[in-house]
């Protein structure tokens, strides 16, 4: 049995300290940091691996902005790059890790904006470029000394003293260069994306950004028609015109329609609408959208307009009496008069009693969706006829996106203001990589002279009755194209920085061309 003496020497040889029962794990972490400055562990750990020429590891960093205080999600994803940046350095290799920071885009312009009162590109240009990046370089590294002591306090191991800054002239040619290597090479090219876009910030946001700021609206729901020119082939040969119907929450786009797209799997029927006289094609399993309490509603429409038609009555009835007994010549004709009114009101409440005995609408036949691809109908406007013309558009195509969960199977495209809409087009060649799109929207979402003086200066998510969406349906009910129009309830992504609703915008662009580069 071992001595007290022995064991005292034992304890004394151990390797390790004892562990404390109650550990302070925060001070065990400020003394290590401490040990490392004291040591200079980090910095002679880079001089002792660049001295051995150990190969070099290249990590491509994402810079953070300097306006804004770290969150959990920088602290996440630092603590990641420390450990694929350690490691590499633990495998021999020398890594050479410098903290940067990123100086341009909407971030810092934001808070400018809102210090200044900004609104547009245009109180930029007014206020002078040189004047408006001053401001902007004024506020840049605001937060970079909170930046850095969190950042330390995580135990990340990067070289502060030694970061860059991409508002640097050295980096921004740097990256010039880059990009000149791939245009003499012909691997980039000019073309759009259709992205989450603020009007009121004038940039594109991220899918993460869209998210972060969703709001109940009421928003437009219509229904219009498209008359289809020529197909009597697939339509039949009648004398009536054969309408298309789309389905749509954002009116506004509308005057960039050029397309329409069917689901090639659905089924469609063309019908004849008995209310209306008219004879529709939409999709067989959303009938119901369009077709709904018919009855009850057709009978309400009756009797509030008898209501209105008895008034009528007696108030012609007393403005011929006040005829009669100021000028007795005038009598007969007052009395010929109100008998007609009388009469053309019976043929009206006739001819609707005879339609309200009628269903709502008769199914002609049905259509298979890729029977409709390659018709033709006429255009909503005028504004882009030409265009039109020249690029093939305003026929239909077709997509599996389109769904029969809403709307009527039909779905209307415009490439400037939806994904779907964008990769269809192109694919039917109605527009071109590398060519102009039909978009009449400016930077600061506000209509172009290209759709008229009526809608020009026009915010398209403007709300009232002088809006853009009541603008354009009106114009549509009086060219008789508006078959439907309701309010739809529905939550709507909105500017997470400025408060104001997003849209989806074709954002001009350099693209690197990745196939050929690939191929």
């Amino acid at each position: 049995m071992a001595s007290k003496e022995e064991k005292k020497g034992e304890g004394k040889a151990a390797t390790f300290q004892l562990v404390e029962d109650s550990p302070k794990f925060p001070k065990i972490e400020e003394d290590m940091l401490k040990q490392w400055k004291k040591n200079n562990t980090f910095q002679e750990s880079l001089k002792r691996s660049k001295e051995a020429k150990l190969p070099e590891y290249m990590f491509y960093d994402g810079p953070p902005f300097a306006t804004g205080l770290p969150h959990y999600g920088h602290i996440l994803a630092g603590t990641i790059k420390d450990i694929v940046t350690r490691y590499a350095h633990q495998t021999g290799h020398h890594v050479e890790r410098r903290f940067g920071w990123d100086c341009h885009g909407l971030p810092v312009e934001h808070e400018i904006d809102k210090k200044l009162g900004i609104k547009t590109k245009e109180d930029v240009m007014e206020m002078g470029i040189d004047r408006y990046n001053a401001e902007c370089r004024s506020i840049v590294m605001r937060y970079s000394g909170a930046w850095r002591d969190i950042v330390t306090r995580c135990g990340r191991w990067i070289d502060f003293d030694n970061d860059y800054k991409t508002l640097d002239t050295s980096f921004m040619e740097s990256v010039w260069w880059v990009f000149k290597q791939l245009f003499e090479k012909k691997l980039v090219y000019r073309g759009f994306k259709v992205m989450p876009y603020s009007t009121a910030c004038t940039t594109p946001l991220s899918n993460f950004e869209t998210q972060q700021n969703y709001q109940d609206v009421r928003d437009p729901s219509v229904i219009v028609s498209f008359p289809v020119v020529g197909g009597k082939d697939v339509v039949g040969g009648g004398e009536e015109t054969v309408h298309l119907l789309a389905w749509t929450t954002t009116p506004w786009t509308l005057p960039s329609n050029v397309a329409l797209c069917v689901n090639p799997k659905f089924t469609y029927v063309k019908l004849k609408d008995n209310k209306r006289n008219k004879i529709f094609i939409m999709a067989k399993s959303r009938l119901s959208f369009l077709y709904r309490d018919t009855k009850k509603k057709n009978t309400d429409q009756k009797q509030g307009g008898g209501k209105k038609k008895k008034s009528k009555k007696k108030k012609k009835k007393k403005k011929g009496n006040d005829a009669a007994a100021a000028q007795p010549a005038k009598k007969a004709d007052a009395k010929e008069k109100e008998e007609g009114a009388k009469s053309e009101e019976k043929k009206e409440e006739a001819a609707k009693e005879e339609a309200s005995k009628l269903p709502p609408y008769e199914i002609i036949e049905e259509i298979k969706g890729d029977k409709l691809v390659g018709l033709r109908y006429e255009p909503l406007f005028d504004f882009f006829k030409d265009w039109g013309a020249k690029n093939d558009a305003f026929r239909v195509v077709s997509d599996d996106y389109v769904t029969d969960d809403g709307g009527t199977g039909i779905v209307h495209q415009a490439p400037a203001f939806g994904e779907d809409d964008y990769r269809v087009c192109m694919k039917y060649s109605i527009i071109k990589r590398g060519e102009p799109l039909v978009c009449p929207v400016d930077d600061n979402g506000m209509y172009t002279d290209e759709v008229g003086p009526d809608l020009k200066g026009k915010h398209v998510k403007s709300k009232g009755p002088e809006s853009a969406d009541s603008i354009i349906c009106r114009k549509l009910k009086d060219k008789g194209r508006l078959i439907l129009k309701e309010t739809f309830d529905h939550p709507y992504p909105f500017c997470w920085r400025s408060d104001t609703p997003l849209i989806y915008r074709a954002v001009p662009s350099w693209f690197v061309n990745v196939p050929k580069i690939r191929d």
